[in-house]
């Protein structure tokens, strides 16, 4: 089936990248738009398209690994991007990473060389909401994309800053010194407590007060210029020894059930929405690098075993508040033409910007033909990113990226007979990556592919 529209693709990223190449080989036409080299940004050393900015790598490739299910379910939808980190790939372990340079150089060559593809190096500073249209732009719009989305979107629906705690694997808890109960006894039991002494306090204080922070990238020095109602743990902590025990970490109205008695300090970690059996450390967002927020962290009493399914973060970003804008199928609610993708659309890592890329694009791609847009089930990997990014708390939105947590729990029997995690693991792999191609199958986009170790 041939159609006259146009599909435009605001950004070459890694969404926009992969959005406009689903589009593409669907035999659509594609106006891909990337403002580099006429604009760049304070992150970005080249002009080429799908450059990575920070780390080379694409996370674990390691069986029955979350990170792994996105990857596969990727392959299963045919995405050039994954297809090319294959082609350029360097040793890394039990990680998929890339030589960054041939990557991108070959993301440029393959998208550029595509009859159906016209890459226009232009800024984009406004958005027809007639046509079909995916917003890829990263995290780094320029300024007049940015006022369009903000007219597109609200601007009370469009951050400018990335305050991101540190989020707990539930399970890794130690329920000897932690405690469950909600503040002065009001609500359920929600809230994970960790209460310290005083000598624990002062040991934390001092290690999250000499704790390496992150480095911003050259050009982009304001990422340290905080919102005073925003501020990062470790910033707080430089005000005073007990500036943490009168905010975040304060014991007030938190008794010990044991003892019947308040701590010293007190962190309180809250269940995530959407998420099984995980814990967002409340206040806790931070600018500390990840090895030492580890190291620091698990000096909490009630943490020294904790896995940790998404470390703090504090930098500069423009995404939007996905629950309240847009549906499953990565439309605007309000204008369903308008597709978000990448990490403006408030996910986090390079594999989820392919992911969400190729969904955008493959529904852009259906509205063209005038077809049935369509979700991926919330068992798959994407699909519990496009749940999420649907479905999530409007009031407390973060960025997230995909890990175990973000798919739906197992059934209770199912959970009783997988005593193990790591068979619990595999067991939500495969259900999700079968229910990932039995979709693709039920859309006409099959292409069945197995998981191979």
């Amino acid at each position: 089936m041939r159609t006259s529209k146009v599909v435009t693709v605001i950004g070459g990223g890694l969404a926009g990248s992969e959005a406009a190449w689903q589009v593409a080989r669907r035999g659509i036409k594609v106006r891909l738009f990337e403002m580099r080299p006429v604009h760049s940004t304070g992150a970005h050393r080249t002009s080429e398209l799908a450059e990575l900015v920070c780390s080379n790598s694409l996370k674990s490739e390691q069986e029955h690994s979350a990170p792994r299910l996105l990857k596969d379910e990727l392959r299963a939808g045919q995405s050039l991007l994954i297809e090319l980190a294959r082609e350029t790939s360097v040793p890394a372990g039990g990680a998929l990473a890339v030589d960054r340079e041939k990557f991108s150089a070959l993301v440029t060559e393959r998208l550029s060389q595509h009859p159906n593809i016209e890459l226009r190096r232009e800024e984009v500073t406004e958005i027809n909401t007639d046509e079909i249209t995916v917003i890829a732009a990263g995290p780094l719009a320029s300024a007049p994309l940015v006022e369009a989305i903000g007219k597109l979107t609200g601007e009370q629906d469009l951050y400018f800053f990335d305050a991101i705690s540190p989020i707990v694997d539930g399970e890794t808890i130690n329920y000897d010194i932690a405690f469950k109960a909600a503040r002065y006894g009001k609500g359920g039991d929600d809230y994970v407590n960790c209460p310290m002494n005083r000598d624990e306090y002062l040991k934390f204080y001092e290690a999250l007060s000499t704790a390496e922070t992150v480095k911003p990238h050259a050009g982009m020095e304001d990422e340290k210029k905080f919102f005073e109602g925003c501020l990062p743990i470790e910033e707080l902590a430089r005000r005073g020894v007990d500036t943490l025990r009168f905010g975040p970490m304060k014991p007030v109205g938190l008794p010990d059930p044991r003892t019947g008695r308040e701590a010293y300090a007190c962190v309180q970690l809250r269940l995530e929405n959407l998420m099984a059996d995980a814990y967002n450390i409340v206040g806790f967002q931070c600018h500390i690098k990840y090895g030492e927020q580890k190291r620091v962290l698990q000096l909490i009493p009630g943490l020294e075993n904790a896995e940790f399914i998404r470390f703090g973060q504090m930098h500069r970003n423009t995404y939007i508040c996905s629950p309240r804008l847009l549906r499953e199928s990565l439309q605007m609610r309000e204008h369903p033409n308008v597709l978000f993708a990448g990490q403006i659309s408030g996910i986090e890592g390079y594999t989820e910007a392919m992911a969400t890329g190729m969904i955008a694009g493959m529904n852009a791609a259906r509205l063209a033909l005038g077809l049935e847009t369509s979700a991926p089930p919330r068992e798959s990997a994407v699909g519990s990113l496009a749940f999420y990014l649907a479905n999530a708390s409007a009031k407390n939105f973060q960025p997230a990226n995909t890990t175990f947590a973000l798919l739906p729990e197992l059934e209770p029997e199912i959970r009783k007979r997988a005593k193990r995690k790591a068979d619990r693991h595999r067991i939500q792999v495969e259900r999700g990556l079968k229910a990932f191609n039995d979709w693709l199958t039920g859309i006409g986009e099959a292409k069945q592919f197995a998981q191979t170790a």
